[in-house]
């Protein structure tokens, strides 16, 4: 029933969203080692765009939904025409998608320098020389990705999560070892360093472990058989849409080389921080619902598919309204904890607080967009969702530009928020009106209780930060670390009884499983 594959996909999403709390947690190691190093000049602004080409790859080839595109089409071969024609699926992509990812990789190896003159042609000469040699170290990633997420893609679909789980979480080891072995003698080119190797192990070294002796590991390039040409017709318009989920950092970083040397580093010191809880609450429940839903789909079980879509988001958007108040309120002593030491200054951690707390406002909006999207992967429904996300970005693009203009780096954290938000409350009227699901009125009562719950313990947490007296000189950190334990405090010891006693049943079954699983874990 509902219930059981209710607490499958919970079970799942524990695992993910243990990976992706562990993930995200050396994720912020990783971004405090870089600003230690680093600091927030034009080095740091050149690290973050040596990003821009591979992403603009990874975006090319649709890797951030290799998972959501592939998954259905692999559990409806299983389901209808047995193991042999899964097998020869993933073979295809696999093999195909890897031979691509190679050819794009070194055609925009060859073009890295005119890229980056153009793109970001407000850098001065030694910034765009950095770039262009950071670009190359880590543009050759994107084929570790790609490889390695068709094998992650296949192990999900048969409820192997392991490999997905861990994959981030040597990722950014690698980085850290990265920066913190090489980073005295080579700076920030030690951290790109760092993410290649990082990439090759955990993106792709993990799943071929894992894979060994379940999947029939010999890949095949054929672009043109009918198996690789219905995966690419799920996975074309998440190649040729443009959503938020990618365009929101491109514009970050295109709009900010305009506002003077940092103000892209600046943006992604906070931008880490939120993706902490949008990868904890959204992704992990994301991808760990949507084989389930995938499944639910095809065996035509679409009252449960209903139930489960309206109970997963009811969920999700409790504790992303919960997680947006604490973000917003415990911002300062966060950033001022984790960030302010070495190179990075009281002033640019103050920079950065600011943009974090407006990031926070979009926070609920992040995570209903992870969940939303996968009810139409779910049905194999992947234009019309693209198409929304494709005009609201292109309709976002003069607003980015205009607060950009008037109001620097906080004006694009703003123009961010305002986006996503409207994107995710877009995506789930379009779910509504195709396929029935959520109930909006259900789903409205649900985010009124998280506001209800979230406002009071948020303005109580910021009553009693505030009281804390003034640091004198060099006890800076000493005094955002009490903050940061006393605000944390007041949303655990008042926040989560709240929360479960005014929560709908969804979101109390799903408390009460954390809570239970906590104590289990603190009694072993």
């Amino acid at each position: 029933g509902v219930t059981q594959t209710l607490r499958r996909i919970g079970l799942v999403a524990l695992l993910l969203g243990g990976s992706q709390l562990l993930s995200r947690g050396l994720g912020v190691l990783r971004e405090m080692v870089l600003a230690f190093q680093v600091g927030a000049g034009p080095e740091a602004d050149a690290y973050r765009a040596a990003f821009q080409l591979p992403d603009l790859l990874n975006h090319l080839l649709a890797v951030a939904a290799i998972a959501t595109a592939f998954i259905p089409l692999y559990r409806r071969a299983l389901e209808r025409d047995g193991e042999a024609a899964a097998a020869h699926l993933f073979q295809i992509v696999w093999g195909t998608l890897t031979l691509a990812a190679t050819l794009f990789t070194l055609l925009l190896f060859a073009f890295t320098e005119p890229f980056v003159t153009f793109y970001f042609r407000d850098f001065d000469a030694e910034t765009q020389a950095l770039t262009v040699r950071l670009t190359r170290i880590v543009l050759p990633a994107q084929v570790f990705f790609v490889s390695g997420g068709i094998l992650r893609a296949v192990l999900m679909a048969q409820g192997r999560f392991g490999a997905q789980a861990l994959a981030p979480v040597l990722y950014n080891l690698g980085i850290i070892a990265g920066g913190g072995l090489l980073g005295g003698a080579l700076g920030v080119e030690g951290f790109a360093w760092g993410a290649l190797v990082g990439a090759a192990t955990g993106h792709l070294l993990l799943p071929l472990l894992d894979a060994r002796g379940r999947v029939p590991l010999r890949p095949r390039m054929a672009p043109l058989d009918p198996a690789f040409r219905r995966y690419l017709w799920l996975a074309l318009p998440l190649l040729v849409g443009v959503t938020l989920v990618s365009a929101d950092e491109w514009l970050d970083r295109y709009f900010g080389q305009f506002l003077g040397a940092g103000a892209i580093a600046l943006l992604f010191y906070a931008r880490a921080l939120l993706q902490a809880p949008v990868g904890l609450v959204g992704q992990a429940v994301g991808t760990a619902a949507l084989p389930v839903l995938a499944e639910l789909h095809e065996q035509g079980r679409a009252a449960e598919l209903r139930a489960l879509v309206e109970r997963t988001l009811q969920v999700t958007l409790f504790l992303g309204v919960f997680a947006a108040a604490a973000l917003y309120v415990l911002a300062l002593p966060l950033v001022q904890v984790l960030y302010v030491h070495g190179a990075f200054t009281s002033a640019d951690g103050s920079v950065v607080a600011a943009l974090l707390g407006i990031f926070a406002l979009g926070l609920p909006g992040w995570v209903l967009q992870s969940v939303t999207l996968r009810v139409f992967y779910a049905r194999g429904d992947t234009w019309r969702p693209m198409w929304l996300g494709s005009i609201i970005t292109l309709l976002a693009i003069p607003l980015y530009a205009v607060l950009a203009r008037r109001f620097g780096a906080q004006g694009l954290a703003v123009a961010g928020a305002i986006a996503i938000t409207v994107n995710a409350l877009l995506t789930l009227l379009l779910s509504r009106r195709l396929h029935q699901t959520p109930g909006l009125i259900e789903l409205s009562k649900t985010g009124l209780r998280s506001v209800l719950v979230s406002v009071p313990v948020a303005a109580l947490a910021h009553v009693l930060v505030q009281q804390v007296a003034a640091p004198p000189p060099g006890a800076g950190f000493r005094t955002a670390l009490l903050q940061l334990a006393l605000g944390g405090a007041v949303f655990l010891v008042a926040g989560l009884p709240l929360a479960y006693h005014f929560a709908d049943a969804a979101t109390r079954t799903r408390l009460r499983a954390l809570l239970l699983r906590s104590r289990s874990d603190a009694a072993r």
